[in-house]
């Protein structure tokens, strides 16, 4: 009798474990990585990532990625030096182009420019202006950037009187208006429709995409050059996309000569990159045309992949000018998108090449910039490629981060604040998932 018992229990504690066992998703071929298995609580599991606004749209599972221990240690090493290098103001500096000798982060005037990286880096990580560990840091930062932005005069073409900071002096004098509508932007989709702030917050995007509309040259590019102008008209013309996804008023018009300028300093078919704004290096100029490029390469390829199922095209017809224009679109629509489809996958492949990212042989606030940016526009464009960039890039950053938890740059954007906040983006880029692939959806084209 109490062999039988035992046996049936044995068999009921069994099944239990089997059960268990396959209630759990398989890990993540990345060492260190798993998938989360089910939704979690409130504060729980902060960084594993969900399929929610894109269910359905296609998108393979293999695309989520969670963050390895390695990096998630890191990230916080980074988050808690920044949340300690806010100054009173709410603001973060630089720290000015003359002085970079000056590496104290309490030491230096703050500008827009950097206080916005900051704050992306924090609403990445976590919190916001109501909820999460650093919560205060958002929302002094918050009230630092709106004050500045609406204190901008009606003909401004940047929201500070500061200058001659490092960021303005390697980027470009108006990057502080750029940097601060692309955090607006981010905060903005972490922001309820009923939340007391949004009405504020898009009503200083809008102060903003003004401001970077004003002051664009006639060639997409944006006034005001710095040693490496390319990446302040590059992170314009996103910040143009990124505010209108978020209903911010941009010119069309004005959104597309900016795309079209990044998009060009960039040959597809001869492979070769105009240099001349990019200090002459080619890492800045080919992370933009990447950047510029993503959301119009997404919505070739998911043109093509209409007409496929449709039957308009044979199963692996692949993108192309004739088969967009088959897909049901004009010959200047399918030129454009066509054009964009080769820029962004020759461009990616050259912001990946380690002769290009290798650059000087060490980094600078320039490159950790070009890093993000092509991450990014992976994601966007829902490119599943972005999981080797990921993996490559973070053991990159990993391997220089300082015993502080900082990072600071060895070339041209030395602050270590600035070069922080991005390394920390970069790092947590996959916390940012939906937000990224839903900036790319057909609705904000």
């Amino acid at each position: 009798m109490y062999r039988k018992t035992f046996i049936a229990m044995a068999l009921v504690a069994a099944a239990g474990i089997l059960v268990l066992l396959l209630s759990f998703r398989p890990f993540d071929p990345i060492e260190g990585v798993t998938h989360c298995p089910v939704p979690p609580l409130e504060d729980e599991h902060p960084h594993c990532v969900f399929m929610t606004v894109y269910e359905g749209t296609g998108l393979d599972s293999s695309f989520i990625l969670a963050t390895p221990a390695k990096v998630l240690q890191a990230e916080q090493r980074a988050l808690n030096w920044l949340v300690g290098a806010q100054a009173q103001d709410g603001g973060y500096g630089a720290g000015a182009h003359a002085r970079q000798d000056i590496r104290d982060p309490l030491a230096v005037a703050t500008d827009p420019a950097t206080t916005a990286m900051v704050g992306m880096a924090i609403l990445r990580m976590g919190s916001t202006v109501d909820a999460g560990p650093h919560a205060a840091q958002v929302k002094k930062l918050t009230d630092y950037l709106l004050r500045h932005v609406e204190q901008a005069g009606p003909n401004a073409t940047n929201i500070t009187e500061l200058k001659g900071t490092q960021i303005q002096s390697k980027l470009g004098a108006n990057i502080d208006v750029a940097l601060t509508t692309q955090y607006l932007s981010n905060l903005s989709a972490k922001l309820g429709q009923q939340h007391p702030m949004k009405g504020r917050v898009l009503q200083a995007m809008n102060i903003c995409t003004g401001i970077i509309q004003r002051a664009q040259n006639t060639d997409g590019s944006m006034q005001g050059d710095g040693w490496a102008g390319v990446l302040q008209s590059s992170f314009a013309a996103s910040a143009l996309e990124s505010a209108k996804a978020q209903g911010a008023v941009v010119d069309d018009r004005s959104l597309q000569q900016a795309r079209d300028y990044n998009k060009g300093n960039f040959d597809a078919e001869k492979g070769s990159v105009a240099t001349e704004r990019a200090a002459g290096i080619t890492l800045y100029a080919v992370s933009g045309s990447t950047r510029n490029s993503a959301v119009e390469a997404r919505e070739a390829t998911e043109k093509v992949e209409r007409a496929r199922k449709d039957g308009k095209l044979s199963a692996n017809a692949p993108v192309t000018l004739d088969n967009l224009q088959e897909a049901g679109l004009s010959r200047s629509e399918a030129e454009r998108l066509n054009t964009a489809y080769q820029v962004y996958n020759a461009a990616k492949q050259q912001s990946q090449d380690e002769r290009v990212v290798s650059g000087f042989g060490n980094n600078g606030g320039e490159e950790f910039l070009s890093f993000l940016q092509t991450g990014e526009s992976m994601i966007i464009a829902k490119d599943n490629g972005w999981r080797n960039w990921y993996g490559a890039t973070t053991d990159r950053l990993l391997g220089i981060q300082n015993n502080d938890g900082s990072w600071h740059g060895h070339h041209c954007i030395t602050s270590p604040v600035f070069c922080t906040a991005t390394s920390l983006l970069i790092l947590s880029i996959n916390n940012d998932i939906e937000t990224l692939v839903a900036q790319g959806a057909v609705k904000y084209r």
